[in-house]
């Protein structure tokens, strides 16, 4: 094929062959013709698309290289990463008919034209921006699709304009824009470029041109459009006002511009602390929006509670501009990360307005969003309207958020010592029956053994043949900044990432990992399943090869084998030694059989700690409203 140049990851030959990152592992070592890396590194080696097409061929492993796979290898051959941006964006907007070839050479082009005629015009811009984000998706913190479709909703059916001042590659953007006006601001071109080229798919459907060949009349309508520069240093919407603005910001940012900006007009309740860049981004917001008009931004979590942000959030709450808050399960809205966020809903006052006398409070997961978006828009409509659902949903006085603290943290206001009503009651004991009964058919299936002691390996062992690394991290600063930090406390307790730090010298936990922590109860071991954590103190993070060790089957061994933690004199804090640790000396296929059953149980126990939460949570709230006279006992 033309451009032998290319060259792929393992990551890649998976995909082109449909097969897991495992499967290429075991070609490498098993076939002595398997091609030899021509770059990359030891443990990340690239290899020659011409000689793995071929091989894969030869081998049988593959009837016919996938025309897609073809494409987006050319396209990675075209530019290094730094300049994959460029070559994707021209790529797309070639697609719906704007300029002629550049930075795209020919054969990428060609196979570009092929693909595009093949499965249409808008799918292949699709598969071009969806690759682009799965290459970056450590750097790009996109929002997902159901959660950028939820904030639209909550923007409101009647907005007739929309801007997102940090757009990213405007997934959150397309989503609020059918029917709108659109505007848009990213700081990186290349990404503000990709992001028009979302927001044209949005605007044109499916009638975007196959191969470069523009519509009569020029290219197609767009909806709206997108400009780079920095949203906060240099404004490129000045004079702009929309009716909503929807923005998921870039989270603790430390250098937005805290200096250039101190006496910004933008800052209308308050100066943004220099660690608190997201209360700049809402203002921001608040500032190009018309009176009466909504802002919708995801904002971390720590920012409901923050003592250096309490002075902005108090005169949001006092002025009436922050409506609602709204909690979301940490891995449905970060990235695959463990990090709390929560949505916040701010609407401008107009002249007329009465200034409102409570908040919405609620906590929104995948099963509920419709659900919540109605009660936004019934509280909405009528500010002074009950919609408090248990557990779900509550609008709080501002009164009572305005005190020392001024914390908005959604889930402070929806526990236990509410009074449940009769339908809400129901409501509540028909939820926990039915997780009741999914417990059932969680708990774990096991057969009677042989009793016989398996033989047995130590990892330090596994480590010296490289079957397994061990890392340990010491003693650092968590200074609230940065990427999110997997602590002691998560392991042992299981719940969510609230912690950040800086993330240099720290050690980067991968999908896959096996991290142990030692608590008051002995030994806990988690196999992490999201990526962008950093290892934090005294935590001992164990990263299996997957073609030689099962991660569930090392956690769950570890922990049952492990010798007893000891505990330092002076400091008083506990220790595990995972060198000495043992586990069963098993065939990768034995061990996954073990490891399934594990991932069983870990999954029960999580399951079972959540229930038993949300049980003492009802068992409380029953009991203050049978006291309280709302609810009686039966008959």
């Amino acid at each position: 094929m033309a451009g032998d140049e290319a060259s792929v990851t393992a990551a890649d030959i998976a995909r082109m062959a449909g097969v897991g990152r495992a499967a290429v592992s075991n070609w490498r070592r098993r076939h002595e013709d398997f091609p030899e890396p021509v770059g990359g590194t030891a443990t990340s080696p690239t290899f020659s698309l011409g000689a793995v097409e071929a091989w894969l061929l030869a081998q049988g492993k593959v009837a016919e290289l996938p025309l897609r796979e073809r494409v987006w290898q050319q396209v990675r051959a075209a530019g290094d990463d730094l300049r994959l941006g460029e070559v994707v964006a021209e790529a797309a907007e070639l697609l719906l008919g704007q300029g002629r070839p550049h930075t795209v050479p020919a054969p990428a082009w060609e196979l570009i034209r092929r693909y595009a005629e093949e499965e249409g015009g808008p799918q292949a811009i699709r598969f071009l921006l969806d690759r682009y984000a799965d290459v970056h998706s450590r750097r790009l913190a996109e929002t997902p699709a159901e959660i950028a479709d939820f904030m639209a909703h909550l923007a409101g059916p009647g907005a007739r304009s929309v801007l997102d001042p940090a757009c990213g590659l405007g997934v959150l953007l397309a989503a609020a824009a059918p029917g709108r006006r659109a505007y848009g601001q990213e700081y990186d071109d290349s990404l503000a470029r990709l992001a028009q080229s979302r927001l044209a798919l949005a605007g044109a459907g499916d009638e975007a041109p196959a191969g470069g060949r523009a519509k009569t009349g020029g290219a197609p309508e767009i909806g709206g459009e997108v400009r780079a520069g920095d949203s906060l240093r240099h404004d490129a919407w000045p004079d702009l006002t929309v009716d909503a603005v929807v923005c998921h910001p870039p989270f603790n940012e430390r250098h937005w511009g805290y200096d250039e900006l101190t006496s910004d007009p933008r800052w209308e309740y308050g100066l943004p602390p220099k660690m608190e860049s997201e209360l700049a981004w809402v203002q921001h917001a608040l500032a190009h929006l018309a009176p009466g008009g909504v802002a919708v931004l995801l904002m971390p979590a720590i920012a409901a509670n923050r003592r250096s942000g309490r002075r902005i959030r108090s005169n949001l709450l006092r002025r009436g501009t922050l409506r609602a808050v709204i909690g979301l399960p940490p891995k449905v809205a970060s990235g695959g990360t463990a990090l709390p966020v929560h949505i916040w809903v701010l609407r401008k006052p107009t002249a007329d307005d009465r200034t409102p006398s409570r908040v919405l409070m609620a906590e929104a997961d995948l099963g509920n969003l419709d659900a919540v978006a109605e009660r936004w828009r019934e509280f909405h409509a009528d500010p002074d309207l009950d919609v408090d659902r248990p557990g779900e949903s509550r609008t709080v006085p501002i009164i009572e958020l305005v005190d020392e603290d001024v914390d908005v943290t959604p889930s402070r206001y929806l526990g236990t010592e509410e009074q449940v009503s009769a339908e809400g009651y129901l409501l509540l004991r028909g939820r926990l029956a039915e997780r009741l009964g999914r417990l059932a058919t969680l708990v774990p299936e096991a057969v009677p053994g042989t009793g016989q002691e398996l033989p047995s390996v130590t990892l330090a062992e596994l480590e010296r043949i490289g079957a397994l690394a061990v890392w340990q991290a010491g003693r650092f600063e968590i200074d609230g900044s940065g990427d999110p930090v997997l602590t002691d406390r998560h392991v042992l307790d299981g719940g969510a990432v609230e912690t950040r730090t800086r993330p240099g010298g720290r050690v980067r936990i991968e999908p896959g990992d096996v991290v142990a922590a030692v608590g008051a109860g002995g030994l806990v071991t988690r196999v992490i399943e999201e990526s962008g954590l950093l290892l934090g103190p005294r935590l001992v993070l164990l990263r299996p090869d997957p073609d030689r060790l099962d991660p569930f089957f090392l956690a769950g061994f570890v922990r049952a084998l492990s010798p007893g933690a000891t505990t330092g004199t002076q400091s008083g804090s506990t220790r595990f030694d995972p060198r000495r640790a043992q586990v069963p000396r098993l065939s990768v296929e034995e061990q996954r059989r073990y490891g399934d059953t594990f991932r069983r149980i870990f999954t029960f126990e999580a399951e079972l700690r959540e229930l038993t939460t949300s049980g003492q949570t009802a068992a409380t709230a029953l009991t203050h409203a049978l006291a309280a006279g709302t609810l009686a006992p039966p008959a």
